[in-house]
């Protein structure tokens, strides 16, 4: 029986045929199909047709010793620990289930190292990473890079600050993803600082070109970006800095999902926002508020903007409470009726 895995099948789509035949003397691995399928090409069982021939292509691109060196260098090796471990805590939080979510990091000019398809974040392994460049191109690594890395390149080019870049699913932060909603600012101070405003991209095909277009010009003034109907990524200027940002964007986001079922609307008052923001400003951190008036900084009000303009359709809010069965001019109606009832019968 004849092995037909991932290698095998890259090899198969450089041959530039759109459909691949085979039989039970084929066993064709899970790894093979995604790239067969994500290459658009038709996948048939024919129990008649012969085995594919061995091919001689050529690696994804051609890498040069350069590459090489510089995806075994030991500052490399480094990165690679750091990504599994970011990848062990992203699934320990269950911010991802299955293989979903992905992690790159720039390492020199127009190089990435890039997580594996197919491929839990918490069982991550160092010698799983590929070594990118800027276009996309696969120049070393066993297994095939992440199909989403077009989408961490739009951040890279539109931020030269930015130096990894970590997408992945978490629940609460989901949750406004799947309504195309923006988490209402001025709730917590760490979140404007460390955060800033968290911008939402409207839904479009995962690893598509227009998901990167939509992401590209948010980039340069938002860490943290919503990806309707999909999940979140962020961006940092290391690892974990890029994972910290995901990580307060789920807390920030599961507390707002908690508090509006509590009563009361207090936020952070416009002139006290400006405080926080000048630190963020010397921090070196990024947001699309520096140069608003304190009038425009608490214009709006979070809570209607979370609730009275885009909440469900009844929620439970300062706005919209949990009321009574009966209103309480109903249920007096109601115990007048019955005494009446009951006067009545007495009197007969």
């Amino acid at each position: 029986m004849k092995l037909f895995a991932q290698k095998e099948a890259e090899e198969f789509v450089k041959t530039g045929a759109r459909e691949f035949r085979f039989s039970r003397d084929v066993r064709l691995t899970p790894g093979g199909k995604d790239v067969l399928t994500e290459s658009g090409i038709k996948v048939v069982f024919d129990a008649g047709v012969e085995p594919p021939a061995p091919s001689a292509a050529a690696a994804s691109a051609p890498s040069t010793p350069n590459d090489l060196q510089l995806f075994n260098y030991a500052e490399a090796q480094r990165i690679k620990e750091e990504i599994c471990d970011i990848g062990r805590r992203i699934w320990a939080r269950e911010y991802c289930d299955g293989n979903g979510g992905n992690i790159s990091c720039r390492i020199g000019p127009d190089r990435f190292i890039v997580t594996p398809t197919g491929v839990s974040k918490g069982f991550m392994k160092p010698e799983m990473m590929s070594l990118v460049d800027g276009k996309g191109n696969q120049l070393a690594g066993k297994m095939k890079r992440s199909s989403e890395f077009t989408t961490h390149m739009a951040i890279y080019n539109a931020t030269a600050e930015a130096v990894s870049v970590c997408h992945a699913h978490p629940c609460h932060a989901g949750a406004f993803a799947i309504k195309e909603l923006a988490p209402p600012p001025r709730l917590i101070p760490e979140l404007e600082v460390f955060v800033g405003q968290v911008a939402v991209a409207s839904y479009e095909t995962p690893g598509s070109p227009e998901i990167a277009a939509s992401i590209a010009p948010l980039a340069p003034t938002h860490q943290s970006i919503i990806m309707g109907c999909h999940g979140v990524i962020c961006w940092g200027k290391s690892i974990e800095d890029a994972y910290f940002k995901m990580e307060i964007t789920d807390a920030y986001c599961r507390t707002v999902i908690l508090a509006q079922s509590l009563p009361g609307s207090a936020s952070i008052p416009g002139d006290k926002l400006g405080d926080l923001l000048a630190m963020k400003k010397q921090l070196g951190l990024p947001d699309n508020r520096f140069d608003l008036k304190t009038a425009e900084l608490g214009e709006v009000d979070p809570w209607t903007q979370m609730c009275g303009q885009h909440g469900c359709s009844s929620p439970v809010t300062p706005f919209h409470p949990m009321t009574n069965p009966g209103a309480p001019a109903e249920n007096e109606a109601l115990v007048q009726r019955i005494t009446d009832e009951i006067v009545a019968q007495l009197n007969k």
